[in-house]
């Protein structure tokens, strides 16, 4: 699976980074960098766990 992010959408709350710090981070500009380009099983719960948790629906699981 793949974590996908609509920039459009993103506002840089960073509650996805909070919940999962290993696949994401916010850069110096504020803007969410995905770091793990193929989620597997290992890193599922906390990507489906991000894209729950965001407030404005930005990202999603392909």
């Amino acid at each position: 699976m793949k974590l996908e992010v609509d920039r459009a959408r993103c506002e840089g709350h960073g509650l996805c980074e909070e919940v999962a710090p290993h696949l994401m981070h916010l850069d110096d500009d504020g803007e969410l960098v995905i770091d793990v380009e193929d989620i597997g099983e290992a890193e599922l719960e906390a990507a489906r766990a991000a894209v729950r948790i965001c407030p404005v629906a930005a990202l999603r699981l392909r």
